[in-house]
């Protein structure tokens, strides 16, 4: 999978690429990513990516000259292309699915105001907002994408670790437990020291379902059967 970013800021994904499972796909080969200093494209001496909105209002725009070049360089038209934006449509974990099966990718790491609506009209394939709250621009929002998508890629993570994630059966993951069996005069739930997998299991979709109601109970409403279950301790 190869996933180019253009972006005024590349140096802020340095050491989140070094890092972790992330990093070692990269190691690998199972995930590219190629960072694209936007101001690379730009043609004068300042090497100016920005200029005020038309119709006034405070803030910068995102110029589309410097922004054509890159994405040109790329072989967006190509290329799935994917704006991070707050007027976007929310990442979830079927949009990332979707991302994935792209295979190849192009995000647009917006700054100030956002980016001219004509390099949206030209190239952009989907505009994605990681919330309902504004940032000071894309780089977070793509690394959020890369991170969601590379935990997808063959090989970077198990399988059976994907199947039980948060969101995989549309609802939150059930609560963990590890050693001590005691902790802050607290136990492990007795359900989870029984060696009875059936019981288990059980018990972690009934947990998970209450975690659900309670944190996100909007994603209960297309779940079938979204029964309490066993709720033994």
């Amino acid at each position: 999978m190869k996933v180019s970013v253009v972006t005024l800021f590349p140096e802020l994904f340095t050491e989140f690429l070094e890092a972790s499972i992330l990093g070692r796909a990269r190691r690998e080969g199972r995930i590219e990513v190629e960072l694209v200093q936007l101001r690379d494209y730009a043609t004068d001496r300042h090497r100016s990516c920005d200029d005020q909105p038309y119709g006034g209002g405070p803030g910068m725009v995102l110029s589309p000259e410097p922004l054509a070049r890159a994405l040109d360089a790329l072989d967006a038209r190509n290329r799935w292309t994917v704006y991070l934006t707050p007027s976007g449509r929310l990442l979830d974990q079927r949009l990332v699915e979707e991302c994935v099966e792209r295979h190849s990718l192009v995000l647009i790491a917006g700054r100030y105001e956002g980016i001219d609506q004509r390099i949206v009209d030209l190239y952009v394939d989907d505009e994605v907002s990681i919330g309902d709250y504004v940032l000071s621009g894309g780089e977070v929002p793509a690394m959020v994408l890369i991170e969601a998508m590379s935990r997808l890629v063959s090989g970077v993570i198990r399988d059976e670790s994907l199947q039980e994630e948060s969101f995989v059966a549309g609802m939150v993951e059930y609560p963990h437990y590890t050693r001590p069996e005691e902790f802050a005069g607290m136990r492990v739930p007795d359900v989870l020291l029984s060696g009875h997998h059936a019981q288990i299991g059980r018990w972690r979709r009934a947990q998970s379902i209450a975690k659900t109601r309670q944190m996100r109970p909007e994603l209960l409403d297309g779940i079938v059967d979204a029964t309490e279950g066993d709720t033994e301790r």
